[in-house]
């Protein structure tokens, strides 16, 4: 990037710093080549995350500098520009591992899923105080005063991490403010039925790249509901058919809380026949017969559904 400040960087010279001790016109590699996944690896052809130091050579690794997102939900983009695609969300409150910053963007990764973009500088703050509760209302609003009735009141998403004490009937923030302490659940997430947490977002608009920041993709739905519950969880929908759960064969029956993965696309069971999912055919979070959706998505009648997992 251009103007870029490389933070806390540690130069590594192809010749001199090598355990290989390998010539200028000569690259000799001990193991087999690997490849990453680009989405999770915060690694550029200029610099690198110092954590990937064992497992690829980069011609400068450098220690992330710790920020969180700031009072606003704000996109991850795919490039260094307000119009390039978006790749995720990051929530108030939430860590991010900045690894380079350039003029008005910084690009590094969300700590909760190792997803790499590029944010905006404005909407990192350094990190404050300890997390001490998580937002569980599909949106809280942000009092200046212990009092609803105080005027212009700011507001925070579902998931948005918050540190303060709870003081009657709000939890007062460390940094200033007042929730509803209704909306607010103690740190770690504790909250026992994904499907049910998926069905308080019923209606959130359907948002490519969104984790709850005014909308929602699908894979950021079943993220969502899972953090919820304690249960960390890649960001994207293959990611997850990869790592979540167990299969289900086709003769078992689906049950609450099931995984149902399709090419691109995921939803979650809330019941043996029904699946709560975001998607961009009713561009909002619905519930609707699993049948529906499949029809839908057949092409020449062929099973659309790529994996059923349940979860332990």
């Amino acid at each position: 990037m251009k103007g870029s400040t490389v933070l806390s960087t540690i130069r590594t010279d192809p010749i001199a710093d090598s355990p290989l001790r390998r010539s200028a016109d000569r690259f000799r590699l001990t193991g087999p080549s690997r490849v990453f996944d680009p989405r999770i690896t915060a690694a550029r052809r200029d610099i690198a995350d110092i954590a990937l130091a064992d497992r690829l050579f980069a011609p400068h690794y450098v220690l992330p500098l710790p920020r969180i997102c700031g009072g606003a939900a704000t996109m991850l983009h795919k490039a260094p520009d307000s119009g390039a695609p978006a790749v995720s969300q990051l929530l108030p409150g939430e860590p991010f591992a900045v690894v380079d910053m350039a003029d008005e963007w910084c690009w590094g990764y969300c700590v909760a899923d190792d997803y790499v973009g590029y944010v905006p500088t404005a909407a990192l703050v350094p990190a404050g105080p300890v997390t001490t509760h998580i937002v569980t209302a599909l949106a809280t609003l942000v009092f200046a005063d212990a009092d609803i009735k105080t005027p212009s009141p700011t507001i925070l998403p579902i998931g948005s991490q918050v540190a303060g004490v709870i003081d009657d009937q709000f939890l007062a923030l460390a940094d200033g403010g007042f929730i509803p302490a209704a909306h607010v659940s103690p740190a770690p997430a504790h909250a026992t039925d994904p499907a049910a947490v998926a069905g308080t977002l019923v209606g959130m608009p359907y948002l490519w790249g969104g984790r709850g920041g005014g909308g929602i993709d699908c894979s950021g739905l079943v993220q969502m509901a899972l953090a919820q519950c304690g249960i960390p969880a890649p960001r994207d929908s293959d990611q997850q058919q990869a790592a979540l759960g167990e299969p289900i064969s086709t003769e078992v029956a689906l049950d609450r809380g099931d995984l149902i993965f399709f090419r691109g696309h995921v939803g979650m069971m809330v019941d043996a026949t029904h699946m709560v999912h975001a998607n961009a055919h009713w561009m909002a979070v619905t519930i609707e017969p699993l049948a529906a959706v499949v029809a839908r998505l057949s092409v020449d009648g062929a099973d659309p559904i790529l994996s059923r997992r349940r979860l332990p």
